[in-house]
């Protein structure tokens, strides 16, 4: 199975990134984590990514706030699926690592999650790699089908509360 890259920007990024790990740890895909930065420490983040397909990754996820151009300079030295979370961090509550996340130009895309979508940018990543690997698909398949059962649970028990309210 392939490896997941997790780069984060800044190690204060951790917090929010450890709901990826979670999942990908839930699912049993491999990982890396490293802190990396696109401004502070451009010529090591582009050595990382200029390698990660032939040491057998498969997709990046790159978390970062404010300025947040690390899914950006990431996506642009390598093909490789980028999935990039925008960190909410005291300036404008991350709309602008937002923006600065999803804003990319034509022909250099980066999958971008919702601000702290740490939890859905792995699942994505699963999902990617689930494109090669039945099990992993199968594993997704039925945590879809847990989260229906317990929408449907909570459901049935408003619907007894409601009845029993009257």
């Amino acid at each position: 199975m392939k490896t997941v890259a997790v780069i984060m920007g800044s190690d204060s990024d951790l917090p929010v990134i450890e709901a990826a790990f979670a999942v990908l740890d839930e699912f049993g895909v491999p990982y890396e984590a490293h802190v990396l930065s696109a401004h502070r420490s451009p010529e090591a983040l582009r050595l990382f990514v200029a390698g990660a397909r032939e040491r057998g990754f498969g997709a990046i996820i790159a978390a970062a706030g404010k300025a947040a151009h690390l899914a950006g300079a990431v996506a642009a030295q390598t093909t490789l699926p980028v999935i990039g979370i925008p960190v909410k961090s005291s300036t404008l509550d991350g709309l602008d690592a937002l923006l600065s996340t999803v804003q990319m130009p034509s022909g250099i895309p980066v999958a971008t999650v919702a601000i702290d979508g740490a939890a859905n940018a792995a699942l994505l990543a699963v999902q990617i790699l689930a494109v090669q690997e039945a099990e992993l698909a199968a594993r997704l398949d039925d945590k879809r089908r847990t989260m229906n059962e317990q929408v449907l649970a909570k459901d049935a028990a408003l619907q007894q509360r409601l009845h029993e309210d009257k």
